[in-house]
């Protein structure tokens, strides 16, 4: 028996442009391609790509069957029997005659399934993390390079994989190795600890003892920041950012240099997954730390108020609230209130985000609003009104918000309201086009 070929399928979308093509140059005659009932997965009805059998006997397509299994079924699909293995064998024969059947029908544009690369095992994962530890006691780095790139591969095959990777420990046996190696010099191991830092990023989150143990050594960190302000190698300043996020604060806040180097990341804009990552470091140590008030003026000193400023033109919204998030925190800071306060950009591009980004950044624009908004200062207080902060304070109230953001909003009216006719009439809806970034 027999089922029709289906429109939807994806492997036999030339096949539909073949048919039509030999229909037109064959009278109307019409060619009917047909895939054999048990090469198609009884889940999803398509062409099995990877065959395998379960211990019930029936096989199904790799991907589907292991997402069945994910997903918390304990029970045979087609027979409904509770699994007594949930091992799956690959079926080399059925997947061989798909591929057969695959090239008998080729002139059809049906194109043959690739044969699939076999998933990597617990026991693989396992043996090669003691060999990398090993190796890395005896200060072996060409194996140890060599192990890891064997890792990153089979990651780079399929999701799968990393999985598996992930699930047996190998994230911590990476930390520890980098760790081992960071205390030497950092030029010289370069490329193991590259290697490994690579890795190391799409493991994320790291095992808690990775990060505090390892990856939150003095050494480790000392690397990080090294790898940071590597001016050569964007990849590499870009896994580190990733990482140094994933350590606490109070561990980054003892590493020499942390915050310049920071600060220069931001600067110079490697990538927006940089920046994010970057900004959230930046936001922990400022919200966070014990000693974020000598952290925000330094943060301050840099210049990283003008920055953040600079981002706001035009950046997306997700770095968008990081920046708006750092800046509310360094305008606790009286010298970060008095620099926003100077640059002509902050009230309208800061009140421009208000409503537009999400509910946590319209409550970073009022606190920042209502850290800079001063009685004494009626200039700033009319520039507020003029760029739209009265009738969007008005719209946030009543859309509803916090009750922090609320009754920092309802401040804020009756400090402008008294201001109103005071300023220039205005559109509220002034969207800033004319704005160009001052760099």
């Amino acid at each position: 028996m027999v089922l029709s070929w289906t429109k939807g399928s994806r492997v036999f979308r030339r096949a539909r442009k073949g048919k039509e093509l030999l229909s037109n140059s064959c009278n109307d005659l019409q060619v009917e391609i047909a895939i054999p009932t048990h090469f198609r997965c009884p889940v999803t009805l398509d062409l099995m790509k990877d065959p395998v059998t379960l211990s019930t006997g029936i096989t199904y397509d790799r991907d589907s069957i292991e997402k069945w299994i994910e997903s918390g079924n304990k029970t045979c699909p087609v027979t409904k029997t509770e699994l007594t293995s949930f091992d799956i064998i690959p079926n080399h024969s059925l997947r061989r005659m798909i591929q057969d059947w695959c090239v008998q029908h080729r002139s059809y544009g049906v194109e043959r399934i690739p044969t699939p690369r076999i998933p990597v095992s617990a026991y693989q994962v396992k043996d090669t993390c003691t060999r990398i530890l090993s190796a890395a006691q005896m200060g072996d780095e060409n194996k140890v390079i060599e192990l890891v790139k064997k890792i990153k591969g089979w990651g780079k095959e399929s999701e799968r994989n990393k999985k598996c990777i992930v699930s047996n420990g190998a994230a911590l046996v990476l930390s520890n190795v980098f760790d081992s190696f960071s205390r030497g010099s950092i030029e010289k191991n370069f490329v193991v600890l590259e290697e490994i830092l690579e890795v190391l990023t799409w493991m994320r989150p790291i095992p808690e003892e990775g990060r505090f143990l390892y990856l939150g050594s003095s050494n480790s960190l000392s690397c990080l920041v090294w790898f940071l302000n590597d001016k050569q190698q964007t990849s590499t300043r870009q896994s580190a950012s990733l990482l140094l996020k994933e350590i606490h604060v109070d561990s980054l806040v003892k590493v020499e240099g942390i915050v310049e180097s920071l600060v220069n990341m931001v600067k110079v804009n490697v990538g927006d997954v940089s920046t994010k990552a970057c900004l959230s470091t930046i936001f922990h140590l400022v919200y966070s730390s014990k000693s974020k008030k000598v952290i925000i003026e330094r943060f301050v000193e840099l210049g990283l108020v003008s920055i953040l400023l600079e981002i706001l033109v035009d950046a997306e919204k997700g770095i968008c609230e990081k920046a708006l998030g750092v800046l509310n925190c360094l305008c606790d800071s009286e010298n970060g209130v008095q620099i926003a306060k100077s640059n002509a950009l902050t009230l309208p591009l800061v009140i421009k985000k208000l409503l537009r980004v999400s509910e946590l950044s319209s409550s970073f624009v009022v606190s920042i609003v209502y850290k800079i908004c001063d009685e004494a200062e009626e200039g700033v207080l009319i520039e507020a009104i003029q760029v739209g902060m009265f009738q969007k304070l008005l719209v946030l109230l009543q859309v509803g918000c916090a009750d922090s953001t609320k009754e920092k909003a309802t401040e804020l009216l009756k400090l402008l309201n008294g201001y109103k006719s005071k300023a220039e009439c205005v559109d509220s809806s002034l969207d800033l086009m004319h704005l160009k970034k001052p760099f």
